[in-house]
């Protein structure tokens, strides 16, 4: 198991920025992708970010490109999301995955997500 903890979701203005944290107390989350997923009021969760499991590698939605950046922390087995220029359609709920290495792309589906974090609500106000 791969339990995951979401944390740094919060309200702020357009424009603003948020970091989002997802600390997992297991070993293997080194050996997996890992991704963040968000799901709008009223939509399907979708794939946002993704980034390879050394790190190397990262894919993004397109509407996130150039505003958000995914890294990792190996070492502390965390996960990060920068979310900058935060726009009110960036709103929902946002959840942090282990996805399956081989389906390691932007456009990774839920069907390929290993594990979840219970996700962190992200508001963003006009």
């Amino acid at each position: 198991q791969v339990p995951l903890v979401e944390s740094g979701g919060g309200s702020v203005q357009a424009g603003g920025s948020l970091r989002l944290s997802c600390a997992s107390a297991g070993y293997q989350f080194t050996f997996y992708c890992m991704g963040w997923f968000r799901q709008a009021p009223g939509k399907e969760r979708e794939g946002i970010a993704f980034i390879s499991a050394g790190g190397g590698s990262t894919y993004y939605l397109e509407a996130v490109k150039g505003r958000f950046t995914i890294s990792r922390d190996n070492d502390k087995k965390t996960l990060y999301l920068q979310m900058n220029s935060l726009k009110p359609e960036d709103t929902g709920m946002y959840y942090c995955a282990a996805v399956q290495n081989r389906k390691c792309r932007a456009g990774a589906a839920e069907m390929d997500v290993s594990f979840w974090g219970q996700g962190t609500q992200v508001t963003v106000s006009s």
